[in-house]
C-alpha cells in the first residue's frame, strides 16, 4: 500500500510540475503528512526525480505509442501517470505487470470519465511501451 500512495503523491507531484515547471514536495508531501498517509518518502524522491530529469527521453517513448493522438492533448493527470508508468517501465526493476497494473487503478480513481476508456488507453500505452523496451 506504501508503493500505491508514493505513486499517488508522485502523479500530483507531477501533475504540478507539468502545470508551473517549478519542482514542489513540500507542498503535497505536507498535506499528506497532515493526513498520516503512510507512503515511501525514498520512492517517491526517487520516481519524481527521475520524471523530471528524464522527461524528454520518457515523452519521446509515450508520443511514440499513442495512436492518433499527442502528447499536449493529453490531459495532465493522464500524462503524468504515463510519465510516471514509462519512467518505472523504463528506468527501475519493477516488474512490468506490477507498473500497468498500478498505474490503472489509479487512472480508474482519478481520470476515468466513462467505460473505463481512459484507463484502457493508458494500459494500451504502458503496455506498448513495455513490449517495445530492450
Amino acid at each position: 500500500m506504501k508503493r500505491t500512495c508514493s505513486r499517488i503523491i508522485a502523479m500530483q507531484i507531477i501533475y504540478n510540475y507539468n502545470l508551473n515547471k517549478e519542482l514542489d514536495f513540500t507542498g503535497i508531501v505536507d498535506i499528506v503528512d497532515e493526513e498520516s498517509v503512510e507512503y515511501d518518502a525514498n520512492y517517491l524522491k526517487q520516481v519524481v526525480n527521475g520524471v523530471v530529469d528524464n522527461q524528454k527521453e520518457i515523452d519521446f517513448m509515450i508520443s511514440m505509442h499513442l495512436k492518433n493522438y499527442t502528447l499536449d492533448r493529453l490531459s495532465l493527470v493522464d500524462r503524468s501517470l504515463l510519465e510516471l508508468g514509462a519512467y518505472e517501465l523504463l528506468f527501475t526493476k519493477t516488474p512490468a505487470n506490477i507498473v500497468i497494473n498500478e498505474i490503472v487503478e489509479i487512472s480508474k480513481e482519478y481520470s476515468e470519465l466513462d467505460d473505463y476508456k481512459t484507463s484502457k488507453f493508458n494500459n494500451a500505452v504502458l503496455d506498448a511501451i513495455a513490449k517495445s523496451k530492450p
